[in-house]
């Protein structure tokens, strides 16, 4: 039998995989050099690994950002994106998850530990990038996802303020 405790943290997770997805789908702006699309989901990877730890981050990220591939049409980055931005989710809760804890708030090394973690994921899409186009326009890929991950990054850190009064 599921304990209430369990169930709970079983349907907050599926509530920010859900989440996931739907920031990613809802803002997203096509990049035509490697086939793929800036968005606003890692903002919610992020808050999913702050909030809950690494384990939540990892399965909002890989599987909210790759049900968005599919959804979207791009099944063929979805392998690439559940690796890749689960590791984000899984570095940002290991990170910072009992840091921002033990704090309360977004320090600077919760912050460091966003920014880390949008930097794997511009190193990774370059790597996937590099691998499915080839490197030269993999490279056109890393200014937008510099930009997608350091904002999604910035804009978690006031939705952290609001939303860490929450006991999750």
């Amino acid at each position: 039998m599921l304990r209430a405790l369990d169930l709970r943290r079983l349907v907050l997770t599926a509530l920010f995989i859900a989440l996931t997805a739907v920031a990613t789908m809802v803002i997203n702006i096509p990049m035509a050099a490697t086939q793929g699309f800036m968005n606003v989901g890692d903002t919610i990877i992020f808050l999913s690994a702050l909030l809950m730890g690494p384990r939540v981050g990892l399965l909002a990220g890989g599987l909210g950002s790759a049900l968005a591939d599919l959804l979207l049409g791009y099944a063929h980055w979805a392998p690439w994106t559940l690796v890749i931005k689960a590791i984000e989710g899984l570095i940002a809760g290991a990170l910072s998850h009992s840091i921002y804890r033990q704090e309360g708030r977004v320090t600077w090394r919760v912050a460091a530990s966003l920014a880390v973690s949008g930097l794997w994921m511009v190193l990774g899409y370059y790597l996937a990038g590099g691998l499915m186009v080839g490197f030269g326009p993999a490279l056109a890929s890393v200014p937008g996802n510099l930009v997608q991950g350091l904002g999604s990054a910035a804009l978690a850190c006031p939705l952290l303020h609001a939303f860490g009064k929450l006991k999750l």
